[in-house]
């Protein structure tokens, strides 16, 4: 029996890989005391059904028609209990006792929304590797620095379930850059905290992953007409000043050319031409100005330190 009144609820969507399921879940019971792990099937058509029906204390939901990561992820939302919400991608892994330490943060805060932290870079494996991400974790007011890069891993952030009657689930219609926006909806209302520690260990994307944040041109173009269209017409955007606007659109306009340069580059040392070539061809939607600036101020430290990362580690 699982509780049914649990201080937080962790929600796994998996599609079709049994073979990682056991391992999330154990990593999300040992990263709380009180907290309800809640798996979603999102439609699955191999043995995945009765993997998890073997695994005990979990809240197993399963979806007969495919709703994808966003729509798995909003299922899991609604048969949910807890007071603190958090994802956690099928072959990630919550760190022992995480959760815990960012409840604990979180509700010394009572303003904040959401606390998120640092995630560390695993390999296809999982195997967790020497660098983790962001290097610095802005807090408090952070929506504008938002707008231009997604810097909080998903599976790292822990938000209030009272925030989702102020702004909604998650956007089935931006896959990828879903997590994203909801930070954005968070940020443009409440405060961010963050826990300056790694809280879980990502697996990477590669160009031939098939992971989402492996088809940068895609994933560009959605979050491109996500600033334009809903992100500068929410309430705080439509007040501020036009500076402030175009320094917004200006600085995203620089993260997604950086990251798309940088993609290319990745997939043509993997012997790839024709994702490169897609990736290129979407950077005359961003500012006229990207590619200059890109050149006068980051040439010189060109590739960057660490990948730009912007779609939230997806």
């Amino acid at each position: 029996m699982t509780n049914p009144n649990p201080k937080a609820s962790i929600i796994i969507a998996t599609h079709s890989r049994p073979h990682l399921v056991p391992s999330a879940v154990e990593s999300a019971r040992a990263s709380g005391r009180d907290v309800e792990i809640v798996v979603v099937d999102d439609a699955s058509s191999d043995e995945t059904a009765s993997v998890c029906k073997n695994l005990s204390g979990i809240n197993y939901v399963r979806v007969d028609r495919n709703q994808r990561v966003a729509g798995a992820r909003n299922v899991g939302l609604v048969a949910s209990h807890g007071e603190y919400l958090s994802f956690l991608d099928d072959d990630d892994t919550r760190l022992p006792g995480s959760l815990d330490a960012q409840i604990e943060a979180l509700d010394r805060e009572p303003e904040a929304g959401l606390i998120y932290g640092q995630a560390i870079w695993g390999d296809q494996e999982g195997k967790p590797g020497c660098h983790s991400d962001p290097a610095t974790c802005p807090q408090g007011d952070i929506f504008w620095q938002l707008l231009s890069r997604n810097f909080i891993p998903c599976g790292s952030a822990v938000f209030r379930r009272s925030c989702l009657s102020s702004v909604g689930l998650l956007d089935g219609g931006i896959p990828g850059a879903d997590d994203w926006d909801l930070w954005v909806r968070i940020a443009e209302i409440y405060p961010i905290m963050a826990l300056e520690t790694p809280v879980i260990i990502w697996r990477r994307s590669t160009p031939v992953s098939g992971q989402g944040t492996s088809q940068a041109a895609g994933l560009v173009s959605l979050s491109v007409q996500q600033f334009r269209n809903c992100w500068m017409n929410l309430p705080r955007a439509v007040g501020a000043p036009k500076r402030t606007k175009r320094t917004a659109w200006q600085r995203f306009s620089e993260n997604m050319a950086e990251h798309l340069i940088w993609e290319s580059a990745r997939a043509l040392r993997c012997g790839g031409l024709r994702e490169p070539l897609r990736n290129l061809s979407i950077i005359p939607r961003l500012s006229p100005l990207t590619l200059m600036r890109i050149v006068e101020h980051r040439i010189f430290r060109f590739p960057p330190a660490g990948i730009p990362e912007v779609f939230g580690f997806v």
